[in-house]
């Protein structure tokens, strides 16, 4: 009578050290980096069919080679919003990438047009549409007319509208920043790598990636009407090559944000051999009421201190987390003359992207928004 509690006693105990054992992985997992790949069209919508080749397919299919490739890394999930032909609705996408609290989000297209236009494509949300990128965000975003209650969805959303693509960049603007950084990678890789043309970064209003609330980025692998391009799209090696090229600029991406997104910031060593002081010749004074601003020096997924020491001896230095990213600013001051003096000093100590930011009652506003302000 006396065994049975005792084998009660190590089946407790063994559940307990099972609990342990599997949380601790769960806990790891938390830490990873994800990315959600989203292969464009699928299901009844087939995308475009330049030159008898189907879009939806030829998408799915370096996706998933993307996702193959990515899910090697251990510190990487993967999320696909679709792994089969299946019909995803736009909004869908972007509530998919939400809820798994993505670090990425990447949308994966083929393009096309009427003339044999060639060359690949990577966009970023954006109100600044050209004729020809306002023609982009038209196609991608007639999808929703292929979903039922779009009207609910997407609140009376017209997408032959210029005024209504204006409208939809607000949510991703704090993400653009670092959706240009990976999309300049990826449009490097197909340069250097795949060797392919690049068309260049864009910047166009799609809602794909609207409500997608990290770095995102719509890439367009090539023009299926291009008869040349297309046969290379439709074979297997083009495929992986393109997939390759996207795969590696994520790496890329993710390296540079573990270390230092900007990858301005050094240690300690290195800053003190370029010198701590670089002359600043002062201008009048141009002040603007109620506006701040700051030079944003460089971004990280690290909390570092903000001392002079790691940011190679500049001073007053200020620090602001977005989502899972620290921002690095150097310089606060309501005289823009001043700013860009700061600015020009930052960039002689080695921060050659820094730029100017502006704050009005401590909200970003685009810096020409704070130009217009009344100055004394």
């Amino acid at each position: 009578m006396q065994t049975k509690p005792k084998y009660i006693i190590v089946f407790l105990v063994l559940i307990f050290i099972t609990s342990l054992t599997c949380f601790e992985p769960l806990q790891a997992q938390d830490d990873k980096f994800v990315v959600v790949l989203d292969a464009g069209h699928g299901g009844h919508d087939s995308g475009n069919l330049g030159n008898g080749y189907k879009e939806k397919n030829i998408a799915l299919n370096v996706t998933l080679q993307v996702g193959k490739a990515l899910e090697k890394n251990n510190d990487i999930k993967v999320i696909y919003t679709r792994k089969t032909d299946v019909f995803v609705e736009l909004y869908e996408r972007a509530n998919i990438a939400n809820k798994a609290d993505a670090d990425l989000f990447v949308s994966i297209h083929c393009n096309a047009h009427s003339s044999q236009a060639s060359g690949t494509e990577t966009f970023v949300l954006g109100e600044k549409n050209t004729a020809r990128n306002f023609e982009v965000a038209k196609r991608e975003n007639e999808v929703i007319f292929l979903e039922e209650n779009h009207e609910e969805h997407y609140e009376g959303f017209d997408p032959s509208s210029p005024e209504s693509t204006i409208a939809i960049g607000i949510e991703q603007e704090v993400y653009v920043e670092q959706s240009i950084v990976l999309a300049r990678k990826i449009e490097d890789n197909f340069i250097n790598k795949a060797k392919r043309k690049s068309r260049g970064l864009k910047q166009a209003s799609l809602l794909v990636i609207r409500n997608t609330y990290m770095p995102s980025v719509l890439v367009e692998v090539g023009f299926l009407t291009n008869n040349k391009e297309g046969a290379y799209l439709n074979t297997k090696a083009g495929q992986s090559k393109m997939a390759k090229a996207i795969k590696d600029a994520i790496i890329a991406y993710k390296k540079e944000i573990d270390q230092n997104v900007g990858s301005n910031i050094l240690d300690s060593d290195i800053a003190s051999e370029t010198g701590n002081n670089t002359e600043i010749v002062e201008e009048s004074p141009l002040i603007y009421d109620s506006i701040t601003f700051k030079v944003q020096i460089a971004a990280s997924s690290k909390a570092l201190e903000p001392k002079s020491y790691n940011f190679r001896g500049l001073s007053e230095i200020s620090r602001e987390k977005i989502g899972r990213i620290y921002k690095y600013y150097y310089g606060s001051t309501s005289d823009y003359n001043k700013i860009k003096e700061l600015q020009k000093n930052a960039k002689a100590k080695g921060y050659k992207d820094a730029f100017i930011v502006a704050y009005k009652e401590r909200e970003r506003i685009d810096v020409s928004e704070a130009l217009k302000s009344a100055t004394n």
